[in-house]
């Protein structure tokens, strides 16, 4: 799959794109390192132990380079940055039953305004999945030639 670049200079930075995550009573926040386990296991359970690995990565840097939602003190969804290479937002994932509710945006939106304020002046967007919602959200544009990208000799079960 495809790699896409986001301009991070020109994103606005407006904390406020989290509160519609926040109206159904969706938190969205950085985990602490208690929760690793916790965290690392929902993502091993809800999408793949690659992910989970991933998630690993990012509680490893400092500070940590993932956000979390919650509802209820329940796992909603998850989304990380510079866990597999450095300037690379993702994985990100929401549950299911969670989904539509804004809070893949809000994730994608805390992630990159984090990494602005950190200093970066792009994000990739590894491997996408929805095109268009990466376009119309952030105005990502497709990489051209990054297929398949960092994971072309990566080790996996198939």
């Amino acid at each position: 799959m495809t790699d896409m670049l986001v301009n991070l200079y020109n994103l606005k930075e407006d904390w406020s794109a989290l509160s519609p995550a926040n109206s159904s009573g969706v938190i969205i926040r950085k985990p602490i390192a208690p929760e690793k386990f916790l965290i690392l296991q929902w993502v091993r359970e809800n999408f793949s132990e690659a992910w989970a690995s991933e998630v690993d990565m990012a509680f490893s840097r400092s500070p940590v380079s993932c956000f979390i939602a919650q509802q209820d003190k329940k796992m909603a969804g998850f989304a990380c940055y510079d866990a597999t290479s450095l300037g690379y937002f993702g994985p990100t994932g929401v549950a299911e039953i969670m989904r539509g509710k804004g809070i893949g945006k809000a994730l994608l939106l805390a992630c990159l305004l984090d990494m602005k304020l950190k200093g970066y002046g792009y994000a990739i967007i590894g491997s996408i999945g929805p095109q268009k919602f990466y376009e119309k959200t952030v105005g990502a544009t497709v990489i051209p030639g990054s297929t398949p990208g960092i994971w072309k000799d990566w080790l996996c079960e198939e």
